[in-house]
């Protein structure tokens, strides 16, 4: 058990270092504020600026998880406090349908659906796209982590004790002024957590993504601009630039990248939690 547990530890660093070392090549040739902050991507050239790759998925990601905030917490808070318990019983096996989806389903529903609705949506402010863009991509992450982050702030409403919610109601608050003042402030580490690990589920995400974000390396500006996610980057390129050993290592640093940045948002929301138990 102590074995397995050691093992568990030093995963992530094992799966860095070996990213690490797989990506030295570039990095000993390149300046790390170039490759970073750079958003010029010539291969041929021996420029390899990843800042479009980076800001592509910080704004499919934070889209998507900004659009999720409201309805999954709305609807979890929905389920466990004003729901009988016949719909729960009616959604547990529709969240787990949808979590057990493959991605590429998701993605041939987007390029059918989300993709002329974004063209539709873009149309309302006189921006022409073609429809494969940010907002089609967010879009299609959306439905992808709702099952995720909905099925983990369910069970954190169902663990806090009902006694809580009986006093308070015994003082004389409201149902509604009971969820806000007390329920959501005890649930508050587990909301925290549940969004921070549905924002790094969707920074990885790759195959529905790659479908409808557009793939154009460049840095987008609004919503409804085409994107080129990290993971997009890897998939459409790593089977066929193996042979390359510069572009073979640029894609390994593009995958530390990413580690990188799911690593940073998780110690981010561990940090959150920590300090408001603190205050709490």
């Amino acid at each position: 058990m102590l074995a397995s547990l050691i093992l568990i530890i030093i995963l992530p660093f094992f799966l860095a270092a070996g990213l690490y070392l797989k990506s030295i090549l570039i990095i000993n040739e390149n300046h790390l504020q170039d490759l970073l902050f750079s958003d010029i991507w010539k291969p041929a050239e021996n420029k390899f600026g990843f800042a479009p790759f980076i800001i592509s998925s910080l704004w499919v990601s934070l889209s998507a998880i900004i659009l999720a905030v409201p309805v999954c917490l709305l609807s979890s808070i929905y389920i466990t406090q004003y729901a009988k318990s016949s719909v729960l019983k009616l959604m547990q096996p529709v969240i787990d349908i949808l979590a057990g989806i493959p991605s590429v389903i998701f993605g041939v529903w987007g390029v059918l659906m989300i993709v002329p609705f974004s063209v539709k949506a873009a149309g309302w402010f006189n921006i022409h796209t073609t429809g494969y863009n940010i907002f089609s991509g967010a879009l299609v992450l959306l439905v992808m982590i709702i099952p995720f982050i909905l099925n983990i702030l369910i069970e954190i409403f169902r663990m806090i004790p009902e006694e809580l919610s009986e006093a308070s109601l015994s003082l004389g608050a409201t149902k509604w002024e009971t969820i806000k003042y007390i329920l959501l402030r005890k649930a508050f580490p587990g909301i925290v957590s549940a969004f921070g690990l549905g924002l790094s589920r969707a920074f990885g995400e790759t195959i529905a993504v790659l479908m409808v974000v557009g793939n154009v390396i460049q840095i987008p500006h609004n919503i409804f601009d085409p994107g080129y996610p990290l993971p997009a980057l890897i998939a459409n390129n790593y089977g066929e630039m193996l042979s390359i050993p510069k572009y073979d290592s640029a894609l390994m640093l593009a995958a530390l990248i990413l580690l990188a940045v799911i690593l940073i948002f998780n110690f981010a929301s561990r940090l959150l939690i920590m300090r408001f138990e603190k205050y709490s």
